[in-house]
C-alpha cells in the first residue's frame, strides 16, 4: 500500500489520482477536525477543500510520516483564521462526532453506548481546550504524540504533559459522573 506521502509524490509527479485518494482518505475526518473550530458543517467543508488546495499549490515538501500533521495543521491553522475572522472564541468541541452502531447490536447495547459517548463529550467538554485538542488527536485520530505537537505547535514533551493531565482531569470529571473504573492508557 502506498504511503501519505507516496500518494502526495504521486500527484506532484503529475498524477491527480494521488491527491484525489488522499482527499478520500481524510476529506471528512478533516471536516470534522475543522468544524470543532468553526461549529459550521458548511464552512468546515470549504476550508477542507482550501486545506487540499493550498498542498496542490504551495507543493510543500513533506517528511515521511508527516502528511497527516501537516494536513491536519494547515487545516488548524486555516479554521482559526476563519474563526478569528467571524469573532468567534476560539473552543474546540466533540459534541458533533457519533458513531453509527452496527445493526446486529442490541438496543439495550446501543443506549449503553450512547450514554457512555454522552458522558464522555459532557466530561470532555469540561476540559482546557489544550488538554481537549491534544487528546482528540491523540485517541480519537490515532496520532502519535510528535503529530499532534506539530498540529498544535507544540513540543512533543508538551503534548505529552498536556495528554497527561487531560487524562488525569477527564478521570476526575468521569468519576463525578458516577464511572469509577475509568482506565486510561
Amino acid at each position: 500500500m502506498i504511503t501519505d506521502e507516496g500518494l502526495f509524490a504521486q500527484y506532484l509527479s503529475g498524477d491527480d489520482r494521488g491527491l484525489s485518494e488522499l482527499i478520500e482518505k481524510y476529506g471528512n475526518s478533516l471536516i470534522f477536525y475543522i468544524n470543532c473550530y468553526v461549529h459550521n458543517l458548511h464552512d468546515a467543508e470549504d476550508l477542507m477543500i482550501e486545506a487540499f488546495a493550498y498542498l496542490a499549490i504551495k507543493k510543500p515538501r513533506i517528511r515521511d510520516g508527516c502528511f497527516k500533521a501537516y494536513l491536519y495543521k494547515t487545516a488548524r491553522n486555516l479554521a482559526i483564521r476563519m474563526a478569528m475572522k467571524n469573532r468567534l472564541r476560539h473552543c474546540f468541541s466533540l459534541e458533533d462526532i457519533k458513531t453509527e452502531p452496527v445493526s446486529s447490536t442490541l438496543i439495550e447495547e446501543i443506549l449503553q453506548i450512547e450514554e457512555r459517548d454522552q458522558t464522555l463529550h459532557r466530561c470532555m467538554h469540561k476540559l482546557k481546550p489544550d488538554y481537549r485538542e491534544a487528546l482528540y488527536l491523540v485517541y480519537f485520530k490515532g496520532m502519535r504524540h510528535a503529530q499532534a505537537a506539530k498540529v498544535m505547535g507544540r513540543s512533543e514533551k508538551q503534548v505529552s504533559d498536556l495528554i497527561y493531565r487531560g487524562r488525569k482531569s477527564l478521570r476526575k470529571y468521569l468519576e463525578e459522573e458516577g464511572i469509577i473504573d475509568a482506565k486510561y492508557g
